[in-house]
This record gives structure tokens, sequence and C-alpha cells, in this order.
């Protein structure tokens, strides 16, 4: 926009000289005596003239510094007006200057904006703001990741179902001052946190819609998990170390005193002292494994592992026990098989569990199959001989599974047992189980193993032919469709004699 051209000299001179040729004019035709209305007239006559050439003038200034405003606040860049009446210039200068400041400002706090929502997203733990009506305003990038991205502008009850948390924002929502609650979600691990809910007004007077929550939520998962591991370790050792330590005072008080010059009774009971001890650490040790998957079970592992390659390692290492047994051991898998998302030293310990189960309770003879595949998801399901007693489904029911199967051709578990077999210390035949060894714990690490997986194991039994555990596993996404569909036989063992089992796990 050009500078406003000031009237003002230009126009007075012209005026005065049109009132000097106006007085002259009216003494030389009216004389003295209608000289002086005549003058006045003239000079009320250009003085109107000359305040409504002002006053265009004026307005148009005007217009122009309103254009110039309007233009400023739709984000045009333009020079202020320097030239004009000194109203113009009085308004014109100083908003230029106030339109200056205020960039500036905005520009700042946009900076500063930009800054929080950056520090909030880097935030660990999830930071949500409800304002009226429990509509989600903001939520940071680990509340998004917990509770979904779409869940701003949308009820806080559409992403978080726990009736006591909604409680607590309506209350603080409504006037009420800081609550802490404590819940806990259940898929796809069951985590536990602590939620705390604060006011914040946003305006300088209170107002209905002025009021918003802050939600902290703080995961302490492991920490109650330590707490319930702690109280179950003592629980459960004490239940059954009972026994062995029993057994060990009783024959060490024998060893002592009656038998204390029995040669043969001394080396016997000490080879029982040697079981039952051996018995005692091995259950300690399974009791520590368990609590620490247990710890770690909230979160998912992210490494990849080769299944066929860790099971193949895991037959390997049993060929000579299977071998003492008269146990033929085969895994069978296809070509390809995709690598799984996973913890290679728990799946190992998961398929040692059960090759090793399926080694001590096969017939003589028999042979024990370890069968790699891959499938789809949603096949998954249940039969009239098959349970799920460990995991769960994928998030993604179509997303491809690696199944690992493995079978065994002993006496089989009835179909009642099969709901418990990953209870801690269930047995089915609780005799036969602690004689082979085992402490009951097994299929308990195996189903928390594959929890922490986000996978999943079937049993299916039947009593007199055997019994097949297979365990879905999660395809690594850019791997989910490798898997082949040839299969190939590999031996792993030559059979050699072996007991029969009358059922059980352990």
């Amino acid at each position: 926009m050009g500078p406003l051209v000031s009237p003002t000299p230009r126009l007075v001179l012209a005026v005065l000289l049109l009132l000097f040729l106006a007085a002259a004019g009216a003494l030389a035709l009216f004389g003295r005596t209608l000289a002086l209305p005549v003058l006045m007239l003239a000079v009320g006559g250009g003085a109107l003239a000359v305040a409504v050439v002002l006053l265009r003038r004026a307005a148009r200034d005007a217009d122009a510094v309103a254009a110039w405003i309007d233009g400023l606040a739709d984000g045009a860049e333009g020079e202020a007006p320097v030239d004009g009446t000194g109203v113009v210039r009085s308004i014109a200068a100083p908003v230029a200057r106030l339109h200056r400041t205020l960039a500036e400002r905005c520009a700042q706090a946009q900076l500063q904006l930009d800054a929080n929502v950056a520090i909030l997203d880097a935030l660990h733990d999830p930071l949500i703001l409800v304002g009226a009506g429990r509509r989600v305003e903001r939520a940071n990038a680990a509340a998004r990741g917990l509770f979904g991205e779409r869940m701003v502008d949308r009820d806080l009850a559409t992403a978080l179902r726990a009736p006591a948390v909604l409680e607590a924002v309506d209350a603080v929502l409504a006037g009420a001052a800081s609550r802490t609650v404590e819940f806990s979600l259940p898929v796809p691990v069951e985590r536990q946190f602590e939620l705390r809910v604060k006011p914040f007004q946003r305006q300088a007077h209170p107002s209905p819609g002025g009021r918003i929550a802050i939600l902290t939520l703080h995961d302490i998962t492991a920490l109650r998990r330590s707490e319930q591991m702690r109280a179950d370790f003592v629980a459960n050792a004490s239940h059954e170390l009972r026994t062995p330590l029993s057994s060990l005072i009783g024959f060490i008080e024998t060893l002592r005193g009656p038998a204390r010059d029995d040669t043969e009774a001394r080396d016997r009971f000490l080879g029982i002292m040697h079981d039952q001890a051996s018995r005692m650490s091995r259950l300690v040790q399974d009791l520590l494994s368990l609590s620490r998957i247990e710890l770690d079970e909230h979160m998912p592992p992210s490494d990849r592992v080769d299944v066929v390659e860790r099971v193949q390692s895991v037959l390997d290492a049993f060929e000579l026990k299977a071998q003492a047994r008269a146990i033929h051991l085969r895994l069978v898998a296809p070509d390809r098989v995709p690598e799984v998302v996973g913890d290679a030293d728990q799946l190992t310990q998961v398929f040692q569990n059960l090759v090793g189960n399926a080694i001590k309770y096969a017939r003589s003879d028999s042979e024990v199959t370890v069968t790699v595949a891959v499938t789809d998801g949603a096949a998954v399901g249940g039969g009239a001989a098959l349970a799920s007693v460990a995991g769960r489904r994928p998030a993604r029911p179509s997303s491809r599974l690696v199944s690992v199967a493995v079978t065994d051709h002993g006496e089989g578990i009835a179909r009642t047992h099969l709901p418990r077999l990953t209870e801690r210390f269930y047995r089915v035949d609780a005799a036969r189980s602690r004689a082979m060894g085992g402490t009951g714990l097994g299929l308990a690490i195996v189903k928390h193993i594959l929890n922490r997986h986000r996978a999943r194991l079937t049993i299916e039994s039947e009593v007199g032919v055997g019994s097949t555990f297979t365990a879905y596993l999660p395809a690594a996404a850019d791997e989910a469709a490798a898997g082949g569909d040839g299969t190939a036989s590999r031996p792993a063992a030559a059979p050699v004699a072996t007991m029969r089992r009358a059922g059980g796990a352990g």
C-alpha cells in the first residue's frame, strides 16, 4: 500500500485565496454595508467545504488503515501507512509495533508448545488430559501406544473401561481433590497400574468448562509380581520341601543312632538322601526360574529365533537320555520355516520341558515326534480331545503362526486333567512323577513363557494312545509367508529299551 497524501497545506492556501477574492469582490459590488454578510457567508461556505474534504480524506485514510489491519489479522505482510492525517499516523505506528510484538510472542509460544508436546511424548509413563464430558483432549505417545491412536477427542470410557478409574476422573472434574487408583489391564498380558488423577484449572476464574483432569499412569506390574512371587515362593517351597526335608532329618537321625555302625544301611540311606537333596535342588531351581519368568511376563520379547534350529539342538541334547529309555526321536519340519519373535533361551526351555516330559512318559520301543509347521492363526481351535491350557490367541487371529507339536505314544491323560496340567505342582500321578524326578513345575514354566511370547499351548490326549503338546508361536512380521509346504523327516536318535508310564505330567 502506497503512502497517504496530506491535503492540508495546499487546501488551506486555496481557501485563503478564495476568501481574499470574495472579500474584494464583495467590497466592489455591494459596498461596505453588504460586504460583511457576504464575506461571512463565503467564509462559512469555505470552512464547510474544507471540513467536507478533510472528512472524506480522513475516512479514506481510515479505510486504508482498517484494510491494512485486517490484512495483518489474516497473516498478510505489508508496510504501515506512514503519511496522512495525524490520526492516521497515530493509529498506524502503534498498531505496527503491536503486530510485531504479538508475532514474536506467538512464535515463542508456538516453540514452547512444540517443546511441551515433544517432552510429553518422550515421557515413559502414559499421560492423558481429560476435559469436560470426560473427553480426552491430549494423550502422549505412551498413552496412545497403550490405549490406541484414536483415543483423542473421544470419551475416556472407550479406551479405559475400569469403573474405579472413571469414577475418580468424574469426581475430579466435578471439583474433588486428587485421587489415586490401582487397576489392571487384562490383555494381552495382565498388567497392574497406579493411576493418579490431579485437577487443573486452565482459566484464571473457575468455570464449569475450565477444569481438566491430568491422568498419569505408573506400571507397577513388576512390583506387585515381586511381592506375589515372594509370598508364592515361601508357600510353595514350604509345602514341597517339607517331605524331602523330613526324610533327610529322619535318615540323619537314624545314621547317628541305630544305624551308626551298619555299613549296608548307611550306604542305602546315603543314596536316598542324595536323591532327596537332588530333588530339593531341582525344585528350588525351577521355582527361581519360574519367578524370573513371571517377573518379565508383561514385557514381550523382540528377538528373532530359528525354531527348527532350537528344536534340533534340544533333540541332540536328549539323545542319550532317549537311548537309555528306548525312545526314538524324530523331527518333522518344512523345508523353510519363518523365524518367530521370541527369547531364544526361554523357547529352548519350552522345548526342553515338552520333549523331556514326552521321553519320561512314552512307552518303551516307541517314538517321540516333534512336528514344526506354519499355520494360520484363525485355524487354531479346540476339539473333542483338545484343551487350550496356556497362552492367549494372537492379537490378529489371521496372522501366521509357527506350531511346534511334541507327540508321545504313552498311556495318555484323562480329559478331566487337561485344564489343570499347567498349574503349579499339579500331577496326574504324583508318586510316579516324583519317582521320575519331576517337580510339578515344568508345564507351569511353559505356560508363563508362552504368555510372555503372546503364544498359546494346546494339549490333545487320548488314554491308551498318547499325548500331543502344541505350542503356537507368532511368526516374524516380514517372514510370516516364508513357510514352505514341503516337509522333511529328520531322525534324531536310535531306539533302545525304556520303561512305560501310567500317565501324568510333570
